[in-house]
């Protein structure tokens, strides 16, 4: 698999509106071309939609993600090592001890260049982490994980629990 495997994030991104959905594909077109041969690694979770990219399979040596949160619909481009990386306009947000984002509200206010500095620095640290090189693998698509039940539908239900006691 690769960036052409489309199947199972186009079945993930169903549920969110088309404006989310075109600000997601651009971003992940954007990393895509930047680290082709990176492994992007696609986690369908109770709360939210997260993929990032790794040079190996692990999620400790993703450097980027891209979330959407099921309630909020927020997207964040993040760092998964983000606190350990430069920012001197300070535009990454979280206080962490690791994780840093950016909320993207439009592909025309994306900081592209200042980004790409970051993404560059992250992907040096993420292959610094790597101890074993067997464990790089090149261009995948990889689903790691599928919440079966979804945050968004289990207040849809409860809410109808709470219409049908009334």
């Amino acid at each position: 698999m690769s960036k052409e495997q489309t199947k199972d994030l186009l079945k993930f991104l169903k549920p969110f509106s088309g404006d989310i959905q075109e600000i997601v594909w651009w971003l992940r077109a954007f990393v895509w071309d930047l680290y082709p041969q990176a492994n992007e690694l696609i986690y369908d979770n109770y709360n939210a939609l997260a993929f990032g990219w790794s040079p190996t399979d692990k999620v400790g040596h993703t450097f980027c993600s891209i979330a959407v949160g099921r309630t909020s619909k927020n997207i964040h481009f993040g760092f998964y090592w983000g606190a350990a990386l430069l920012d001197p306009d300070r535009i990454l947000l979280g206080n962490g001890n690791q994780y840093r984002y950016i909320l993207v509200k439009s592909m025309e206010e994306f900081p592209k260049t200042y980004i790409k500095k970051l993404l560059t620095e992250a992907y040096a640290n993420s292959l610094a982490k790597v101890k074993d090189q067997k464990q790089i693998v090149h261009g995948q698509t990889i689903t790691k994980s599928i919440s079966p039940v979804k945050r968004a539908l289990k207040i849809k239900k409860a809410k109808q629990v709470r219409k049908e006691k009334k």
